[in-house]
């Protein structure tokens, strides 16, 4: 009887797996590694954002402070030379209303203004010396100078009067009003300045 054939050893087993394995896996860890920078470029992309926004507001504010320290040396000037007005002004205090004046000045009219007045039947005669007061020479002057234009309105203004009123001390006052208002006119018509002549008297009244 013949011996049995002896029988093929098994096959080896094969490793094709284990190595499509270790190739998958590898390209997992491959995979991950091309997404992380990936990932890493994407979160840092905001931050990028920030820091430009932030570059520019800084470079905004920059130039606005620029801008305003440059506006800021204007407005010191201006303050400056407004500070030496202000000061002056300080300075040089106003008026007060009680102040004291200077010495008054007059001016005389002579001769005396002799007038009849009243009319017919009644005619009677006044006799009045004028004196007018201002404390500017320049003034007294100009009214020497249009003396023969004042007598002129003075005597006219004299002879319309009536006995009555130049007998009571109100009739008295109201001509002297009057006179005052006559002299000045007379100046303000020559461009003089008429109310530099602060008032007048008369320093004598005679009626007959």
């Amino acid at each position: 009887m013949s011996a049995p054939a002896p029988s093929k050893a098994a096959p080896a087993p094969s490793k094709a797996p284990a190595a499509d394995a270790k190739d998958k896996d590898k390209a997992k860890e491959k995979g991950k590694e091309s997404a992380a920078p990936s990932e890493k470029k994407k979160s840092k992309l905001p931050l990028i954002i920030i820091a430009a926004v932030v570059v520019l507001g800084g470079g905004g504010a920059g130039a606005f402070f620029a801008l305003k320290s440059k506006s800021a040396p204007a407005t010191g000037a201006a303050a400056g030379t407004a500070a030496p007005a202000a000061e002056k002004q300080k300075a040089e205090p106003a008026e007060k209303p009680g102040a004291k004046k200077g010495p008054p000045s007059f001016y005389k009219f002579d001769p005396a203004f002799v007038v009849n007045f009243g009319g017919e039947g009644s005619a009677r005669y006044l006799q009045v010396t004028v004196e007018a007061m201002s404390r500017d020479a320049a003034i007294l002057d100009e009214l020497k100078t249009d003396e023969p234009a004042v007598r002129n309105d003075l005597v006219m203004l004299f002879s319309s009067q009536d006995n009555s009123t130049l007998m009571s001390a109100d009739g008295k006052e109201k001509l002297r009003a009057a006179t005052l208002d006559a002299i000045r006119k007379v100046l303000n018509s020559e461009g003089a300045k008429g109310n530099k002549i602060e008032a007048v008297y008369f320093t004598s009244f005679v009626i007959q």
